[in-house]
């Protein structure tokens, strides 16, 4: 369904990241991590290029910790990069500007990071194979400042008018629904809550398998579209009973406690204005045709 937005009024701007490298913290310097049930591990997790997990594969499964797919880039100048980070949006070209891989496009997918200090950028398995670490990204930012003149009472974050466009959707009356895959109920949030809901990540928590089965979590691919009960996410995210979010899963689960798979925001409102039903296989894979 077509519902009018301010897409015109839209300013469109560059932003500029480098391909990440993977990072471990010099101290401690142990690198491993601690499991839910306190067991260390040592597992990759986000940052670089990764060559075999895409956008529309399992969220599930893989011997990773949070790991993003594709391409995750960061600028160095912590400044610029929080700039990255804000206007970087979800549907958004890139485009490689330095390297073996200049010229090649991709499309922004997810935000992440331990202080979301990543934007995650799929380029098929080629353009992967080409890209080094340090190669420069640009991206043509477009959405920050979206609105849908029927829906003022809905914040949008994140979101490109393409993809907004692009995802099923329709009006009851005055709420804005969305159609999704799932439904993350609020105390299944976890990492994330409380920090900016203008980039990073919130997670669905994973430890107890058997709830997110009983919720239909359990196959969910990244890309899907979820909808995320009693979330309030305009100025961070919160619990707020009656509110709602809407998110794409931008990254792979994790064995520590309080992480699952990660959701970029996509929009928000507190008080019954955006509304779900169900649309089973709704990923942006699919809706931005995203290829391996």
């Amino acid at each position: 369904m077509s519902i009018e937005t301010n897409a015109a009024d839209i300013v469109t701007v560059s932003v500029l990241g480098q391909v990440a490298n993977p990072s471990l913290s010099g101290l401690p310097a142990e690198p491993y991590r601690l499991d839910a049930d306190g067991k260390a591990f040592l597992w990759p997790t986000f940052g670089g290029i990764v060559y075999n997990v895409s956008v529309g594969d399992s969220a599930f499964g893989w011997a990773g910790d949070c790991i993003h797919p594709s391409i995750s880039i960061a600028h160095p100048d912590a400044n610029k990069n929080r700039g990255l980070n804000v206007f970087a949006c979800l549907g958004n070209e890139a485009m490689v500007v330095t390297g073996a891989a200049k010229g090649a496009k991709g499309v922004v997918t997810g935000k992440s990071g331990r202080f979301s200090d990543q934007v995650i950028v799929h380029f098929d398995m080629e353009t992967r194979r080409k890209i080094a670490v340090d190669d420069q990204i640009l991206v043509k930012s477009e959405g920050v400042g979206l609105s849908v003149p029927s829906c003022p009472d809905v914040a949008f974050k994140s979101l490109s008018p393409a993809l907004f466009d692009a995802l099923p959707k329709h009006m009851d009356g005055n709420v804005l629904k969305m159609g999704v895959v799932a439904t993350v109920p609020p105390h299944m949030v976890g990492a994330g809550a409380g920090l900016t809901s203008e980039g990073g990540s919130l997670h669905i928590q994973s430890t107890d398998r058997a709830e997110l089965a009983a919720h239909g979590l359990d196959q969910l691919r990244l890309g899907d579209v979820v909808a995320i009960e009693d979330t309030d996410s305009r100025y961070n995210h919160g619990y707020l009973r009656g509110a709602m979010s809407i998110g794409i899963v931008g990254q792979t689960d994790g064995p520590r406690a309080g992480y699952g798979p990660g959701m970029t925001v996509v929009m928000t409102a507190p008080a019954g204005q955006l509304g779900c039903f169900g649309a089973p296989g709704t990923n942006i894979a699919d809706l931005l045709g995203l290829s391996a």
